[in-house]
């Protein structure tokens, strides 16, 4: 039921189901850290949490809430990273923890039922993965499954190689209604993600401002859920990972309160054009 809270057995992952076309997944702003759950010590293993990411998915929701009367649906990782990692395969995510095999499954069995709910009710939407990052850039970082050197390549080496066909918007960029955006231009055209939430004055990559990162920047472009979420092999919904800066954005209450409301008007635009949503 929408606007109901679920978890799992342990209580380490809320879902909220919602009524809107728009899912919001915080892998990683969790802070339970129970004596009980060894800490994940695999090879590579990440285990620095996105400073509060969990409150900012939490201010997105209630903003869109508010302003439209429909709820995105919400998933919400709270453990820390130290102990699950919601935003890779099982055995990093769990750091080989058996006890935390059922929560994996839980993660994205409730993802998995947002995006059905998604599309029994409007039949696409779109899933936001969100993050923070800590890069020397203070701008959001887009994350469609290309990466920096593929964005640098310029637009006729992307629509050579197909990459569109390869993002987490596969689908979204072959048959948003919006036929001049299809393919290349949803990735930092005028009516891009990027486009958006750059004209509400928070700087973003790829977008038509700032097409690429440079080289020796740092890039996040997306993840195991953008990769297993999104439209990258079919599917009714797409995904975009969003790494966010801290200052101004997620460092304090007004900050998260501010950018979740530009945020809000950027994805009311985009599911607008491109997925023919508006709230009723």
């Amino acid at each position: 039921m929408a606007g109901q809270s679920y978890s799992d057995a342990g209580g380490y992952v809320e879902f909220i189901p919602g009524d809107a076309p728009l899912i919001i997944v915080a892998p990683h702003g969790g802070t339970q850290s129970p004596a009980g759950l060894p800490d994940r010590n695999c090879s590579g293993c990440v285990t620095v949490n996105d400073l509060n990411t969990q409150e900012l998915a939490r201010a997105i929701v209630d903003t869109f809430r508010v302003r439209t009367g429909a709820r995105p649906a919400l998933v919400l990782n709270r453990l820390h990273r130290r102990k699950f990692d919601g935003n890779r395969a099982q055995a990093e995510a769990t750091g080989g923890t058996a006890a935390l095999a059922n929560t994996w499954t839980w993660w994205h069995a409730a993802i998995d039922s947002a995006k059905a709910n998604v599309g029994r009710r409007t039949t696409r939407g779109l899933l936001i993965d969100l993050h923070g990052h800590g890069h020397a850039v203070a701008r959001l970082e887009l994350g469609y499954l290309l990466n920096g050197t593929d964005l640098r390549s310029g637009d006729a080496a992307l629509v050579a190689s197909a990459a569109m066909a390869r993002t987490s918007i596969a689908r979204l960029s072959g048959d948003t209604p919006s036929a001049p955006d299809r393919g290349l231009p949803l990735l930092r055209g005028s009516r891009s993600l990027g486009a958006f939430i750059t004209a509400r004055g928070y700087p973003a990559v790829p977008s038509p401002s700032d097409p690429a990162p440079q080289a020796g920047q740092e890039f996040f472009e997306g993840g195991y859920n953008t990769e297993r979420h999104g439209s990258l092999n079919g599917g009714a919904v797409d995904a975009i990972q969003i790494e966010c800066h801290l200052n101004g954005v997620r460092d304090s209450e007004a900050a998260r309160a501010a950018f979740a409301s530009a945020l809000v008007t950027a994805l009311l635009q985009y599911l607008d054009v491109h997925y023919g949503w508006r709230p009723a």
